[in-house]
């Protein structure tokens, strides 16, 4: 064998060898085997999310109210044109259906998904899914349909390829409140993001918000770069 053999076979057996690290390692201990609705709340809380399991959408107003009240916010906030129409008077918020801008306290979204291993939430973005209204308020309340949540990120991916083909102008990754150690290597909440994040987990909603969830997001289809950012 020449010199230039013996190099070109080891760059393929190098080549071989690359591949196979870059094979997914293992999933921790159990997570196939754990409830992905209980995982999920498990994580997200770990990560400084609080929590909240709903039966159905309708008591999302009343819901989102009370935690307002609890926080000294006030009942007013800006949301995902999908949530428009729930009975937010009989609740006592006000609420707008359109991107947050820089003086609002309070963003409303959904999510395409919900990651039960990291307790992480799937946004894309789209002309009725404003990435902006999970962005700039500094607390962001999310809605997450029991049955949009998978157990890992390739699975989330997977539903993306699957239900959207090509991906949005940008996939959002929310895992808490945004947050930085920076300074000391101290952590801050809320540095670059909302401090707050709260999240009601939907029971039995599942065929119509999945319904409503797609339709709100199909027009995003358009955007076909690819830009994932995450928080």
């Amino acid at each position: 064998m020449s010199s230039r053999d013996t190099i070109l076979n080891r760059l393929r057996q190098g080549r071989t060898a690359a591949a196979v690290a870059t094979v997914a390692s293992p999933l921790p201990a159990g997570l196939l085997d754990a409830d992905p609705v209980e995982r999920f709340i498990e994580r997200a809380r770990a990560l400084d999310s609080s929590v909240e399991r709903l039966a159905s959408l309708a008591g999302l107003p009343a819901a989102v109210a009370a935690y307002l009240d609890s926080h000294q916010l006030p009942r007013r906030l800006v949301c995902w044109p999908q949530w428009a129409g729930l009975d937010w008077a009989a609740a006592g918020v006000e609420v707008e259906a359109r991107p947050a801008r820089g003086d609002d306290l309070v963003g409303l979204t959904g999510c395409f998904a919900a990651l039960a291993e990291t307790g992480t939430l799937m946004l894309l973005s789209g002309p009725a899914t404003a990435a902006v209204t999970s962005l700039l308020p500094e607390t962001h309340l999310a809605v997450v349909p029991a049955s949009r949540i998978v157990t890992t990120l390739e699975q989330a991916f997977a539903l993306l390829r699957s239900e959207r083909g090509e991906p949005p102008r940008a996939v959002n990754l929310v895992s808490g409140p945004s947050r930085t150690g920076d300074i000391e290597q101290t952590i801050t909440l809320g540095a670059h993001g909302p401090y707050r994040v709260r999240i009601w987990v939907v029971e039995d909603e599942s065929e119509d918000t999945a319904s409503e969830h797609s339709a709100s997001e199909h027009s995003a289809s358009e955007y076909t770069a690819s830009e994932y950012t995450t928080r």
